[in-house]
């Protein structure tokens, strides 16, 4: 039977970037799923307080070229990979020079959100699903964590439904009880609706608030993970009001009960029993 294959999306992941539990649960989870014997990859963006030289990342250059349109604007896309060896596992990196080379991740040196963070996610939201095509590998679970990634789900459900590279596949989104996060506005929604989407498909996403965010991404979610803490209850009141199945981990290193979720949504399976 074929591994089944879980494509991990995060902004943050140690030791690369450590802002918040977050970073620990996508360094941890990825290894444990693939000791279990399932194909990952992991995606996340190459800020610019990351360091390439003590990290080794370097460019990889057959993915590398593509440009992603973000708001009528033509941003080149870069690849970059570095390994963990103690844990087998290589880690890509979306970069950019406008969006991603500061030295601050959301907010300037005053602790202002960037005003720009809408168009920063989408880039990258859609450069995951662009570089992975560009892999050629067919994901079975797209796993989602952190604001970031928010519309990774709805691309995947409507721009890219009819994609072969992502035909199969589920969306789970891990919500987390604290991140840091003001508001990307309405335009977030609008900007998305310019080329990849109708505007009622991205109507979801509301004003871009915290919430309506949350809202927007689990709209489009097969499997939200109450990931810890104090999850917004209006978030846990949208998953039951809207019939959204849900997961909550027995603790961060309940490794057998992702396991049997994902092995769920193997493409292996479907295929014996359709």
């Amino acid at each position: 039977m074929a591994k089944t294959k879980i494509l991990f999306v995060t902004h943050e992941m140690s030791p690369f970037l450590e802002k918040s539990k977050i970073s620990e649960i996508t360094r941890q989870l990825p290894q444990a799923m693939q000791e279990k014997g399932f194909e990952i990859r992991i995606l996340m963006p190459r800020f610019g307080n990351i360091n390439e030289r003590r990290n080794r990342l370097h460019e990889v250059i057959r993915l590398s070229g593509m440009n992603i349109v973000v708001d009528s604007n033509d941003n080149p896309l870069i690849i970059k990979v570095a390994s963990l060896p103690a844990a087998r596992m290589q880690v890509y990196f979306l970069d950019n020079e406008e969006y991603f080379q500061r030295k601050k991740v959301f907010r300037d040196e005053k602790g202002e959100f960037f005003a720009d963070n809408n168009e920063r996610s989408l880039f990258f939201c859609k450069g995951v699903l662009e570089t992975v095509k560009k892999l050629g590998w067919s994901p079975d679970v797209v796993h989602c964590h952190g604001w970031f990634s928010a519309m990774v789900p709805a691309y995947l459900k409507t721009a890219y439904k009819d994609d072969p590279t992502f035909k199969d596949a589920k969306v789970m989104y891990s919500l987390y009880a604290d991140e840091d996060f003001d508001t990307v506005g309405a335009k977030y929604r609008t900007m998305a609706a310019q080329t990849d989407m109708r505007a009622e498909e991205a109507a979801p996403y509301g004003d871009g608030s915290y919430v309506d965010l949350y809202k927007g991404a689990l709209s489009y979610t097969d499997i939200a993970v109450f990931a810890g803490g104090d999850i917004h209850p209006e978030l846990k009141a949208y998953v039951v009001e809207n019939g959204i199945r849900s997961f909550s981990p027995d603790g961060d290193v309940d490794y057998e009960g992702f396991a049997e979720v994902f092995e769920e949504f193997s493409t292996a399976d479907i295929e014996e029993t359709a």
